[in-house]
């Protein structure tokens, strides 16, 4: 990494989505543990300008730290890669395809991957996935948008909310179980942790509050079911093309078969964050995890 050292680097973050606050929570934190280890880095907020900033700051290296729209979704990977400006993480088309949550259905359940039955809402046309069930926009992150239906009664409500983002609504089968979270670095599988919220499911109130949420890493789990879980998680990353870091997300139901909901190609990185804390777990403290997610850095990752 010594050669890396001398360019410079544009920590990417804060960003046009509804994830503008996290991205700049992790963006600040990956900037610190940079210049901790001696780079030549600075802290970008990506707005609309942000080619000309690129250039203006002769930008040589973009470690991506945004969440969401314009960032997460393989837009800003598709302008660095015409700038010709090496970056941070999965490509044009792996940051689509993970982003849009229907399109990242199609292309797991091809490969085999396990997850649970879905179906895109249309306004006017019957669901055929029945209550319990999950409504969620098809392309957002951090859990916005997202509610649990258990009743037929909450149906309506919950469609509504999820609509207000835009785009696709996707209605998945509710799977009762654990939650887990596989992070994954350069297809290295890092501890499985699981996440216990203390109240409700790990929205973005549990997911971005301090205690009110319970982390176990690595998660007690069976072994077997343990192997399971990694296997569907690497499963996931490769059948969408991910590259350097990702986090997938997955239910473990009763009977030990484990169902992965999502993949994350850009990782949260604040103190609250699932990535760092299964790095840790793996024996990488966060700025020597900051390093390695820097080595991903390049261009043509169709």
């Amino acid at each position: 990494m010594a050669s890396m050292k001398k360019k410079k680097i544009g920590v990417l973050m804060g960003g046009l989505s509804e994830e503008r606050e996290i991205s700049l929570r992790t963006g600040a934190a990956i900037l610190k543990a940079l210049l901790e280890k001696g780079y030549n880095a600075v802290g970008i907020d990506a707005g609309r300008d942000i080619a000309s900033v690129l250039l203006r700051k002769k930008i040589e290296v973009a470690f991506i730290a945004l969440h969401g729209r314009y960032g997460e979704d393989g837009c800003m990977q598709g302008l660095l890669e015409v700038m010709g400006i090496p970056y941070t993480g999965s490509g044009v088309k792996a940051s689509a395809l993970a982003m849009d949550k229907t399109a990242a259905k199609k292309v797991m359940l091809y490969h085999g991957v396990s997850t649970p039955a879905s179906c895109v809402y249309e306004e006017g046309q019957k669901l055929t996935v029945k209550v319990p069930l999950v409504v969620k926009p098809a392309c957002q992150g951090s859990a916005i948008g997202v509610s649990i239906v258990k009743k037929e009664s909450g149906l309506k409500a919950a469609l509504s909310e999820a609509s207000r983002f835009g785009g696709p609504v996707l209605v998945e089968r509710y799977i009762e179980g654990r939650e887990l979270t596989v992070s994954i670095l350069d297809k290295r599988v890092l501890p499985t942790i699981e996440i216990r919220p203390k109240k409700g499911f790990y929205d973005y109130t549990n997911k971005y509050t301090k205690g009110m949420t319970e982390f176990i890493v690595p998660a007690q789990i069976a072994a077997l079911s343990g192997r399971k879980v990694a296997k569907e998680a690497l499963k996931a990353y490769e059948a969408l093309g991910c590259r350097g870091a990702a986090r997938v997300d997955v239910i473990l139901d009763s009977k030990g078969v484990p169902y992965v909901l999502e993949v994350n190609t850009i990782p949260g990185m604040t103190e609250l964050s699932l990535f760092p804390r299964a790095a840790e777990a793996a024996g990488l403290d966060y700025p020597a995890l900051v390093e390695e997610m820097l080595k991903s850095a390049g261009l043509n990752k169709f």
